[in-house]
């Protein structure tokens, strides 16, 4: 058991670690936590809702479902709202505390790893290289070749556009309402 504990020690925000020391410490959560859980929101519901209040619904969801229900709860930095389980929101929590570092880690690790699959099914859009967030090259691609089936219709990137480039491309989206697989950009 030491073997799979001992790299926990370098447990951190996860935007401090490196991609390699992320995936090792992802392969130790998974070795030693007792439940993991990860919940995709899709792009259109973020569209309604905004990223905020959907990650905190995705949250709240969560604890809901855990079966017993946990002893403990900690939240990084935000309440949920009075529907939820009994909680603690902790300001800089993947600083302070194990659990919501580690459960940093897995966010980042299963965003990345998706982001990579996905430049495999859209290879023009670089996903592999910017995992979704707003780059200065992502923002060109997007402005060179409107925004793919993953992006999110509100996704920040429109703001570099003219607002008629936005226009012109957020019309030809609603036009085209297929499946929403991930949420990019957040």
């Amino acid at each position: 058991r030491d073997h799979k504990v001992r790299p926990l020690g370098l447990l951190n925000d996860s935007k401090q670690c490196s991609p390699e020391q992320r995936e090792e410490l992802f392969r130790a959560v998974f070795g030693c936590a007792e439940r993991i859980e990860v919940r995709l929101i899709p792009q259109g519901e973020i569209d309604r809702n905004g990223l905020h209040k959907s990650n905190l619904a995705a949250m709240r969801s969560i604890l809901h479902a855990l079966t017993p229900p946990a002893e403990a709860c900690l939240v990084d930095g935000f309440r949920l709202g009075p529907s939820a389980p009994e909680h603690r929101a902790v300001v800089d929590g993947d600083e302070k505390s194990a659990a919501i570092a580690a459960a940093s880690i897995v966010a980042k690790v299963t965003r990345d790893r998706l982001m990579r699959r996905m430049d495999a099914l859209f290879p023009h859009y670089g996903f592999s290289s910017h995992v979704g967030y707003i780059t200065p090259g992502h923002s060109a691609i997007v402005r060179e070749r409107g925004p793919s089936r993953l992006h999110r219709r509100s996704f920040q990137a429109l703001c570099y556009l003219s607002e008629e480039e936005a226009a012109v491309i957020c019309a030809a989206r609603l036009r085209d309402e297929s499946a929403e697989p991930a949420a990019v950009g957040s």
